[in-house]
């Protein structure tokens, strides 16, 4: 939506001085503590003019304005792209193990939620994003068998089969090797699994018992697809709470159901680039007064997981999406490092 120079200018203003003050902003205010050039009557025009294009609201109890979230998106899309602000760096050890990467991306999400005052989410790599460096088919008992996936990323994955007659550890011992030497490097979920799992050199009853440990390689359970690491729940309700945002035990619900969470960063998982909801454009009604900003990681050009803040949506956008992005670029640099 295209604004006179000016009303850039005012919309800038009224947003950057509620997100400091948290208090409507009114002409009055406006032509007392910035140069715009103009009388306050011009500006009053300029305010009634943003009302009436929904980048601004005008509370009933007050003569100020507050921004919309049209206004917040349109002072992120036209405001923010054009600036540029150094970001608190968040240290990771470049020293870790790989399999330690869990422990990384809990601390990242620890300190960004300090850096940022808000709630901050991190997800771990999708083991179908990721490459198989490792498979291990161990016999437990008789007819218990378990099925490790070690992936490029650091996932680890188990998965149980119980069968009705005894497994041959033999037969064990032969899908582990012949696992490992035809699928480290795949994917989970390719043509090539298919390949392996249906070769025409298998002998029926190797076939059989590949057919039945199959699912652990196509279709890994719901627990084991990703990993969220959360810092500063605790924040953000305080921060909800301070805004007078209703329905807070909603938000919480939200927050411990981590299945909703992982639906939420889906989408910025597929973009590349910062990704933005605010308000109303967060898909779940119990978030739609916060916002939320993410930006993805990984190596290689591959998107592994994401990195986001939630907050209110009266929230410090420029600082925040400065912030996420050097995260995220922080995790990639790292993740290369180690591996």
């Amino acid at each position: 939506m295209a604004l006179t120079a000016r009303q850039e200018q005012v919309l800038r203003t009224v947003i950057e001085e509620y997100i400091a003050i948290g208090a409507p902003v009114g002409s009055r205010h406006l032509s007392e503590h910035f140069d715009f050039g103009v009388a306050a009557s011009t500006l009053r025009s300029d305010l009634a003019d943003l009302e009436e294009l929904g980048m601004l609201a005008h509370p009933h109890t007050s003569a100020g304005r507050v921004p919309t979230d049209a206004g917040y998106r349109h002072y992120v899309d036209a405001v923010v792209a054009e600036r540029g602000e150094a970001a608190p760096a968040i240290r990771l050890e470049r020293d870790r193990a790989a399999n330690e990467i869990d422990d990384a991306l809990r601390e990242t999400a620890e300190a960004l939620s300090r850096v940022t005052e808000l709630l901050a989410v991190v997800s771990a790599p999708a083991v179908t994003t990721s490459s198989l460096r490792h498979i291990e088919i161990l016999s437990l008992q008789p007819r218990l068998v378990m099925v490790v996936l070690i992936t490029t990323s650091g996932q680890v994955t188990k998965r149980m089969f119980s069968f009705g007659d005894p497994v041959d550890e033999g037969l064990a011992e032969f899908a582990r090797v012949y696992l490992n030497e035809r699928l480290v490097g795949a994917q989970l979920g390719t043509r090539r699994i298919a390949t392996v799992f249906e070769s025409p050199d298998l002998r029926p009853k190797e076939r059989a018992f590949l057919e039945a440990l199959r699912p652990a390689f196509e279709s890994p359970s719901p627990g084991d697809v990703e990993g969220l690491h959360l810092g500063g729940t605790s924040r953000l309700l305080d921060n909800l709470s301070r805004a007078g945002v209703q329905h807070l035990n909603e938000v919480l619900e939200m927050l411990e159901e981590r299945y909703n969470l992982l639906e939420l960063l889906a989408g910025a998982l597929r973009e590349e680039g910062v990704y933005l909801r605010i308000g109303h454009e967060m898909p779940s009604p119990s978030l739609q007064e916060c916002s939320m900003v993410a930006s993805t990681y990984g190596v290689a050009n591959r998107s592994l997981g994401t990195v986001s803040v939630i907050g209110p949506t009266r929230m410090d956008y420029q600082r925040v999406i400065a912030t996420v992005r050097a995260t995220a670029d922080g995790l990639s640099t790292y993740l290369e490092d180690i591996w």
